[in-house]
């Protein structure tokens, strides 16, 4: 195998394995803004008993992808994202429009980790990043 497979090979690697991280991290992501939305919403639901686990599950896969980028942009994003997200799941109120921007630059790192020198496609000013999930 030569040299220039052995890249592709490893890089194809890489890819799946963050992809999978990166999937991870958005799903609980998405639990997390819908627990901290529905406690609002409801108004009587307690913070720790549903948010608590969750929270951790977060931070768990923060940490996975921690372990699995290549860059320290994708290793800021995650974490920054994380905390703000967790910070909202355990505020009293609740404004999820806070997360948009770390959720973007998130996205954008994963991307830039998983394709080095490949330019995302952006969205337009009339189409903001939806909410997750």
């Amino acid at each position: 195998m030569s040299a220039r497979q052995l890249e592709v090979q490893e890089s194809a690697a890489h890819r799946a394995e963050l992809k999978e991280a990166v999937l991870k991290f958005l799903s609980v992501a998405s639990q997390v803004e819908k627990a901290a939305l529905s406690r609002t919403e409801g108004g009587d639901r307690p913070v720790n008993e549903e948010l608590g686990p969750l929270v951790d599950e977060l931070w768990l896969a923060q940490a996975e992808i921690d372990l699995a980028a290549r860059s320290e942009g994708l290793r800021g994003a995650t974490y920054r994202y994380a905390f703000r997200l967790a910070g909202v799941a355990l505020s009293e109120v609740v404004d999820t429009s806070e997360l948009r921007l770390p959720q973007a630059k998130f996205m954008d790192a994963a991307y830039d980790d998983m394709w080095p020198g490949r330019r995302r496609a952006r969205r337009s000013a009339a189409q903001p990043p939806g909410p997750i999930g």
